[in-house]
């Protein structure tokens, strides 16, 4: 017999005017639909949140489906099949893909989803969306792929203590490279040189950036990996070595008015004059070297050469508030919110088969 079940998730209520509020998302719960030919259920375990969501929000990012008011928040998730009629996909596989802010999911195989399997299990579950999947992916090919970095380098990271940064001084010191972490407060400052892999770090907010940048690394910088923009990312750019590589990531200090109003760079000649690269990347267009990427983050967790920071708030009805954190500055490692509860979420199939 077919087992209904209601599906909590989260719509889009209102496009934010400035910064992203609680009260732009509304919570319903919604009857699941029966499984199609070629589609499985997914019971969502995590969800996490990223600086491009308002941009989903306003329908800037051209790369997602527009949202509309009263649409399933677009996000990515990992979680358990539960029940499938997809050839590809076994109840018990573990996956993260674009699930939505849902409790549970109904995918196929589609490109859309972007859906794939965890194949390393060294780490919990929930990394699959932070170092063990596209964050951790984001930071490894960004700094290896993209920055070109080698041993002996400087690299510097703006947003260090949030999900992609807290991965990228490690990776760095695990290749031989001298990582100085940029973040927003003492606490964050303390952990990046006591357990994420950073020789310095400055809090940007009470110190000189431009003159702690001339101390710390006198020789200039190889390496500026990115995920702040504005201001920082200007300073940044005085302070580059011959041939230097410039890491675009992201832009979170332009996600607020800086998508209508943009600051520009007053200092991008120094590209020019230093003879460097600047370069932007998109990781979904690096999916062929995911599992690289993954092989090597997963050697690196077992050898105890590379940790992990979450930030982990519980129950679905924190997403809103998890994002707001993350605008923020308040999270301190990948900002996630554990949905599945064993109390009241089934753990069989929920169909019968066709």
């Amino acid at each position: 017999m077919t087992v209904t079940i209601m599906n909590r998730q989260w719509l889009l209520a209102a496009r934010p005017k400035g910064a992203v509020r609680e009260s732009d998302f509304q919570l319903v719960e919604r009857p699941l639909p029966p499984l199609e030919p070629g589609q499985f259920l997914i019971r969502t375990l995590f969800l996490g949140v990223a600086a491009v969501m308002r941009g989903y929000m306003l329908n800037t990012e051209k790369f997602e489906r527009p949202l509309e008011i009263g649409d399933l928040m677009h996000g990515r998730g990992v979680g358990e099949v539960l029940a499938t009629r997809n050839p590809d996909f076994a109840v018990g596989d573990i996956v993260h893909g674009k699930l939505g802010w849902r409790e549970y999911a109904i995918a196929d195989g589609s490109p859309y989803y972007l859906m794939y399997k965890v194949h390393q299990r060294v780490a919990p579950v929930s990394t699959a969306l932070g170092v063990l999947g596209l964050t951790g992916f984001t930071s490894y090919l960004g700094l290896v792929d993209i920055g070109k970095v080698r041993a002996g380098d400087t690299v510097l990271v703006s947003g260090a203590a949030g999900g992609v940064g807290s991965n990228v001084g490690q990776i760095a010191r695990n290749l031989g490279a001298r990582a100085v972490g940029l973040a927003g407060s003492d606490e964050k400052c303390r952990l990046l040189t006591e357990k994420l892999g950073y020789a310095v770090a400055i809090n940007y907010r009470t110190e000189p950036l431009d003159a702690r940048l001339r101390d710390c690394c006198p020789d200039g910088i190889d390496v500026v990996f990115d995920n702040v923009g504005g201001e920082i990312l200007d300073t940044a750019l005085l302070h580059l070595r011959r041939h230097a590589r410039v890491v675009l990531c992201g832009a979170i200090s332009q996600y607020i008015d800086g998508v209508e109003h943009p600051r520009p760079l007053h200092n991008g000649l120094q590209i020019f004059k230093k003879m460097a690269r600047m370069e932007a990347f998109f990781i979904y267009e690096m999916a062929a070297d995911f599992e690289r990427a993954e092989r090597q983050l997963a050697a690196w967790i077992s050898a105890g050469r590379l940790t992990y920071q979450e930030d982990i708030l519980d129950g679905i009805e924190q997403m809103p508030r998890a994002l707001v954190r993350l605008y923020a500055g308040e999270n301190v490692g990948k900002q996630l919110v554990r949905i599945a509860g064993p109390d009241r979420t089934p753990r069989a199939p929920l169909y019968s088969p066709p």
